[in-house]
């Protein structure tokens, strides 16, 4: 092992467990700004996301230092001063050779030394992700040092964003896929928009980015067309009927079979020779009604014998044409460019940017969609980017990260409720999307409201600060038993500052995002600028009709 400076040396160990490890300072850093000078660089000791190393023998551990306090106990007998002790978690070993490995299997005592670690000890660490020039920002510990992470472990194995309003996550986000597309010239990615912040159109309508415009394709919601005969069987079933009515049982086997009479015919036409219930091929809702309403009203001998199903579908007729009439089902019950089977490659063609112009990334702008209706929208298009590359021989090949903003709002904890078919949809990309080529990484400001099965299954986590007791501890569960200390670092976290864990990085790493260029629409309202030059008056007319044509400018 090489010889380390004695200057070096910071503190000696006092306290030695499984997930964590205290030392005390040493009487030459106890002033108020303790530096120490290590590869030309001034190093503050202590300094909480920095690193040190813990030597003793042949042991060389890393540990991050996670906290610093005075002994509050001290009764000082002169001008000594109190000492201070430092808190660290380990992450890993370092072997005599200087490579690094995750896990600790030999552990040091108490009284081991404790040595600042220099930018060329950080470099031996983080150099194996270096080739991959997927940089997303600078360590905070030593901002001269960018870091790239693993783009295979974290888009191939799921990861989460998390973090509190204000902290920074619309700009992670961006950062993160901007970075990607320039490490990954090929990459292929669906982001659902909810808030209209990474593209949207100015009042011109000129259409503005946060990516480059020649590698996105927009999907306008006012134009969106997710065609019902898209939708499984479930989901049909969910849409049109009542569980709770004592005859949905009957509706629902009546349904499946009109359907798939109406899928044979179509499939007659195409030359399709078998089809089932859930083969997307088009299918005509006037007829499914038709078919539904003749069996309600139908009588027998001179009409004066009621028919087995008279009277029967009555609930699902309302309820039918209620979703029919109600113009924020028309993306998906009224399709005006996609009301053929021949129409559904151009479908996906749109959706994983091999339109006439090849586009590296889809967003579909959710803004001016209905909370309500929202939910379908995100699970059909969950379930479109699923079922393509699950039929596709070539997916190995062309691998695809839908990214899922608000992810909380429509993939919800609680079992039941509204959510839970596009909850069963997520969860089911979560599942087993990767065998297939289809991950996920879902963005959210409530962890504790996001489904635990998505959350499970997410190997990479970027936490943002997170100053909710509830939503810490739950990240804290989510975490390694030795690395659940960390989450006491997310409330001390700056706007754009993330601590990253898991398989994306090579240790739990504080770092600053990289400012995006161009940035998202997400910033905060200038209330204090607005409040004191703003306007004095509005067009509450036009408010109204955006209103009452759910249009948003």
């Amino acid at each position: 092992m090489n010889a380390v400076p004695a200057d070096t040396l910071i503190a000696h160990l006092t306290q030695v467990k499984s997930n964590g490890m205290e030392a005390r300072i040493t009487s030459h850093y106890t002033n108020a700004m303790p530096l120490v000078r290590i590869d030309q660089e001034d190093i503050l000791v202590g300094q909480i996301g920095s690193y040190s190393v813990i030597r003793q023998g042949t042991i060389s551990v890393l540990a991050l230092i996670t906290s610093i306090g005075e002994d509050k106990n001290f009764i000082p007998n002169t001008n000594e001063k109190s000492p201070r002790f430092i808190f660290m978690i380990p992450v890993g070993e370092i072997a005599e050779d200087g490579s690094f490995s995750r896990g600790i299997l030999h552990y040091p005592t108490p009284g081991a030394g404790v040595y600042a670690v220099g930018i060329n000890e950080i470099n031996a660490i983080f150099s194996q992700f270096r080739a991959f020039e997927f940089f997303i920002g600078h360590l905070s510990s030593h901002k001269s040092y960018p870091l790239s992470l693993n783009p295979q472990a974290l888009f191939s194995r799921h990861f989460a964003i998390v973090g509190q309003s204000g902290s920074g996550k619309s700009w992670t986000v961006t950062s993160i896929i901007q970075s990607a597309l320039k490490a990954m010239p090929h990459s292929h990615m669906v982001l659902l928009d909810l808030h209209g912040e990474y593209c949207w159109k100015t009042q011109g309508g000129v259409l503005k980015s946060a990516f480059p415009s020649y590698l996105v394709n927009y999907v306008d919601t006012t134009e969106l067309e997710m065609p019902y005969w898209l939708m499984s069987f479930a989901e049909l079933v969910d849409l049109f009927i009542d569980r709770s009515d004592k005859s949905a049982s009957m509706q629902i086997v009546y349904m499946r079979e009109i359907i798939q009479n109406l899928k044979r015919k179509e499939a007659a036409k195409i030359g399709l020779r078998s089809v089932t219930v859930d083969t997307p091929v088009y299918f005509s809702l006037a007829e499914l009604y038709a078919a539904f309403k003749s069996a309600n009203e139908e009588k027998r001998e001179f009409g004066k014998v009621q028919g087995a199903m008279y009277g029967q579908f009555d609930e699902f007729l309302i309820r039918m044409q209620s979703r029919f009439n109600d113009v924020r089902y028309d993306f998906l019950l009224k399709p005006k460019k996609h009301n053929t089977s021949a129409s559904l490659a151009s479908l996906l063609r749109e959706f994983v940017g091999l339109g006439t112009l090849k586009t590296n990334i889809t967003v579909a702008d959710l803004s001016s969609v209905p909370t309500d209706v929202r939910p379908a929208v995100s699970a059909q298009v969950g379930r479109l980017i699923y079922e393509f590359n699950y039929w596709n021989p070539k997916r190995r090949e062309f691998p695809i990260t839908l990214i899922c903003e608000e992810a909380h709002a429509y993939i919800p904890r609680e079992k039941g409720g509204q959510f839970e078919g596009t909850k069963k949809v997520m969860e089911r990309i979560a599942k087993e999307g990767r065998k297939y080529g289809v991950s996920i990484g879902v963005v959210s400001q409530r962890p504790t409201e996001l489904s635990e099965t998505m959350l499970s299954q997410c190997s990479s986590f970027i936490c943002l600060r997170t100053s909710n007791p509830d939503d810490q501890a739950y990240i804290k569960k989510l975490l390694p038993e030795a690395q659940g200390d960390l989450a006491d670092i997310l409330s001390s976290l700056s706007r754009g500052e993330a601590l990253v864990l898991g398989e994306a990085a090579p240790i739990p790493t504080r770092v600053q995002i990289y400012r995006p260029n161009p940035t998202p629409k997400s910033n905060d309202v200038d209330f204090f600028s607005h409040w004191r030059e703003g306007l004095d008056d509005l067009n509450v007319e036009e408010i109204v009709d955006l209103w009452r044509s759910q249009t948003r400018k």
